[in-house]
């Protein structure tokens, strides 16, 4: 196989810093993402066929995009919210009940106070910081450190295993959060891929690596994705306070408040179980909103994963059994049924057993899928986007 480097440009590790260093979320998840596409096609024109993990993570970081750019999520929010909606029959029943209690306000304008309280557009910036330190923080490794294994390459050709242990040696020990121990793997994986003159030999390593430098990225990314999908929490305490300091004469009292809530016996009130009724409903429907935004996944050509259903389609043929013993025992940890994309699907995607099992499944089902190497910008919006303009059209 050649594996002589072409001339297409690689993106440097100085490349990497310098879009790590942008301070605007969007632009950089917008190079971030174009820095992906560079990397992924470098690393297999080196490598040959098949998915490299920066392949999935173009679009998997493009997807992030429209979440830190509050895209789409903002509309699913309004809906959730709106006009014949759980949470809003919830909010019309606790301003009936507020009104009965002597609240002056009107209904609408006690609807209006109940929404700005629960604020749905900071739910979207909770959800959107969130996911933009995400994309950043895993750039920031696992980018520099495929432009640093790209960077191996000289005019005559591969390194060779001499490179790769000292490429090796400044990854840290240990398992993640703070130990590369799997990035280490992973690129001594990819490097023995190189020399694989067997295509199925070649794939079960390049899958192998994916995998291990996919566990080390969803182990680094749990505390975001926790984050993220907590974005929507309300505290009801809080909320009931402010409710009544906002509608209820001289609410704030500390006494008022109290009846108003626990009542004289210290028992809730109709009022403090509207409030939690309706704490509880909104609660839900906007981290269903938050949840279903952050689990879908879009390639290209029209085709929408859903990461809460089962992967559709088949294993490729060089992958549908497994003969290497390494990536036999890998799989063995995460993914609870072997050779089969049954119940692939992430019940919580909160959970990091769950997400994996999802995300070896992806890997191994699109492995040769050739359209993942599509670029995910036209030519005019990478041209404007590294001249760090946002461009125009859908992104």
């Amino acid at each position: 196989m050649d594996t002589a480097p072409s001339s297409r440009t690689i993106p440097t590790i100085a490349e990497v810093a310098r879009i790590a260093a942008l301070d605007d979320p969007v632009i950089r998840n917008l190079q971030i993402t174009q820095c992906y596409h560079e990397l992924s096609a470098g690393h297999a024109e080196r490598s040959g066929p098949g998915a490299n993990w920066c392949t999935f993570a173009t679009w998997a970081s493009k997807q992030a995009g429209q979440t830190i750019r509050k895209e789409d999520l903002a509309r699913t929010i309004e809906s959730l919210t709106g006009s014949g909606s759980l949470a809003e029959l919830a909010a019309r029943k606790l301003a009936g009940v507020a009104r009965r209690l002597g609240a002056k306000l009107r209904t609408d304008e006690i609807l209006d106070v109940v929404w700005e309280l629960v604020n749905p557009e900071a739910v979207l910036e909770r959800t959107s910081v969130a996911v933009a330190r995400g994309n950043l923080k895993v750039f920031k490794e696992i980018g520099r450190e495929f432009a640093r294994f790209l960077a191996l390459w000289s005019g005559d050709g591969a390194p060779d295993a001499t490179g790769v242990e000292a490429f090796c040696v400044e990854l840290r020990p240990g398992d993640p959060p703070e130990g590369q121990e799997y990035l280490r793997r992973a690129f001594t994986h990819y490097h023995r891929a190189l020399g694989a003159d067997d295509a199925k030999e070649r794939a079960e390593l390049q899958l192998m690596a994916n995998n291990e430098v996919g566990f080390h990225e969803q182990t680094r990314l749990q505390p975001e994705i926790a984050e993220a999908l907590n974005a929507a929490l309300i505290d009801p305490t809080e909320f009931a306070n402010r409710l009544i300091e906002a509608i209820f004469p001289h609410g704030h009292l500390l006494v008022a408040g109290r009846t108003l809530l626990m009542g004289l016996t210290g028992r809730q009130t109709p009022l403090q179980r509207a409030i939690n009724s309706f704490v509880d409903v909104v609660r839900q429907q906007l981290r269903l909103a938050v949840t279903e935004h952050l689990m879908t996944l879009e390639f290209p050509h029209g085709v929408r994963l859903r990461l809460g259903e089962d992967l559709r389609g088949e294993l490729p043929p060089l992958l549908k059994e497994i003969a290497n013993p390494e990536l036999r025992a890998l799989l063995a940890r995460v993914d609870p049924t072997p050779n089969s994309l049954r119940q692939s699907g992430a019940v919580d995607w909160a959970d990091v057993p769950d997400r994996l099992h999802f995300i070896v499944d992806l890997f191994r089902c699109y492995h040769e899928a050739r359209e993942l190497f599509e670029p995910p910008f036209t030519p005019e919006q990478v041209a404007g986007l590294k001249a760090g303009h946002l461009p125009c059209g859908r992104l």
